[in-house]
């Protein structure tokens, strides 16, 4: 079974995926691969972005927020909890296969909770 690491970096190398980083709670990056984007500052701001966006689920019904798709004019951030209030954050090109990165990172979702 690969490590955690192996993990992280093979997202990385897909097509299109432009960097990869597991975020803690409290905004520190427990692993990262990749080479556009700051690992430290993807996870901080991930932290920041995500207390209200929980709040704005917990408001709208849901029982927490499993998922995040944010579109920018350079690509998207997709954003995934993994456990432990730990989240995965992958940033892609516009021209990545995000449908097929999604449901990948839905059905890795808990190998990669069992690595943390």
């Amino acid at each position: 079974m690969p490590g955690l690491s192996d993990t992280i970096r093979a997202l990385a190398a897909r097509p299109g995926v432009r960097r990869v980083v597991i975020a803690s709670p409290d905004g520190l990056p427990v692993d990262s691969a990749g080479q556009e984007g700051d690992a430290e500052a993807l996870a901080a701001l991930t932290s920041a972005l995500l207390k209200p966006a929980e709040r704005l689920s917990a408001e709208a019904g849901g029982t927490g927020l499993a998922r995040a798709v944010l579109e920018f004019e350079g690509g998207l951030a997709l954003l995934g909890a993994v456990r432990g209030g730990n989240w995965l954050v992958v940033l892609v090109s516009p021209t990545a296969d995000v449908g097929e990165l999604l449901f990948e990172l839905r059905q890795q979702g808990p190998e990669l909770a069992a690595q943390l």
